[in-house]
């Protein structure tokens, strides 16, 4: 028993710091990809140079002096190719719905709970997912990554074909959030990904979200937590979140449940279309809402739920109904344990 909670404990530890904010890492990759060769590399990194010097406004010498400081990362490179939202439910939700995390989650609720009810006020995002989302994503500030920033965009940005395009502009975003922020590029820390802080912001999302919400001038996500508990609920508000609706509800498992699964993860038809193509409800929900039935594998079987618009919200911040869920049920825990 003790050699399976420290697995689990080290695994928790390994998928804390990888949980990245809106980047797709929820399908594991078909093959095993091979780094770009060093031609590619080199054409790329010239295009990427003089993007920055005709787009941004940087030097050449800028842009060069920061990608000769950089280095590929061998581990960061294989990492992405074995995404942990890629397994079932049934192995997923353990390493999240501990115990554990439960007792931090309070602690962190009592401790900043007037800053979370600023949050909820201004944002209309509900205290208990705030606490989970930071919570799921780094254990309060317990594990905000090991991997240098700078190097996990470069390897990702230049050699990992599949998503380099997407790499390179976080590489270009990072370049501007140092220059805005006056961050150590060289120095940051975070995830496999390139996620920063408290909340794992990418950096596209930590200049376009981040909010300054102690008022002190300075938007700190990576050791400030009252700026990260503002930027999360800034983040779920500007993406949709609908004050006092409802998440997700739990299905009677069937046939024709069943049958309402589709691919996807925005709802497209109403609770009324469902219900006439066989949904059945466990409690009363407005007919007009949008919503959409997902299955979870467990060791045995499926479970349902209907996710509605704020459990979509909720997959903006990790493109996986496996991340949405564990972040909602580990969110109903804190709050019945309020």
């Amino acid at each position: 028993m003790r050699n399976y909670i420290r697995l689990l404990n080290q695994l928790s530890t390994k998928l804390l710091i990888t949980a990245s904010l809106a980047v797709v890492l929820s399908q594991p990759a078909s093959a095993k990809v091979e780094p770009a060769d060093a031609a590619t590399v080199a054409q790329l990194q010239q295009e990427f140079i003089e993007t920055m010097v005709n787009e941004h406004g940087f030097s050449t010498s800028q842009v060069q002096q920061l990608l000769q400081q950089a280095s590929f990362n061998q581990d960061v490179f294989d990492a992405i190719q074995r995404p942990w939202e890629a397994k079932p439910w049934h192995q997923y939700y353990p390493i999240f719905l501990t115990e554990k995390r439960l007792q931090a989650g309070l602690k962190f609720w009592q401790t900043h709970q007037q800053t979370l009810a600023k949050a909820e006020q201004e944002y209309g995002v509900p205290a208990e997912i705030i606490v989970a989302i930071i919570g799921v994503e780094t254990f309060y500030g317990e594990y905000l990554g090991n991997y240098s920033v700078l190097d996990s965009l470069f390897t990702l940005g230049f050699h990992y074909p599949p998503r380099a395009k997407f790499f390179r502009s976080e590489l270009a975003q990072f370049m501007l959030l140092a220059n805005e922020e006056g961050l150590p590029a060289t120095e940051l820390k975070g995830s496999y990904a390139g996620a920063m802080g408290y909340g794992q912001f990418i950096s596209s999302s930590y200049r376009h979200y981040a909010v300054d919400f102690d008022a002190d001038g300075v938007r700190d996500l990576l050791g400030n937590p009252v700026d990260a508990i503002g930027s999360v609920a800034h983040y779920f508000a500007r993406h949709g979140w609908q004050a006092d609706a409802p998440v997700a509800q739990l299905l009677a498992a069937s046939d024709s449940v069943a049958n309402l699964v589709e691919k996807g993860l925005k709802p497209s038809a109403t609770v009324a279309e469902l219900t006439e193509q066989g949904l059945s409800l466990t409690s009363t929900v407005n007919a007009d809402q949008k919503a959409k039935v997902f299955a979870f594998e467990l060791a045995e079987g499926h479970e349902y739920w209907l996710g509605f618009n704020n459990f979509y919200v909720i997959t903006r911040y990790n493109h996986s109904p496996l991340y949405a869920m564990a972040v909602y049920q580990f969110s109903q825990q804190l709050r019945q344990a309020r």
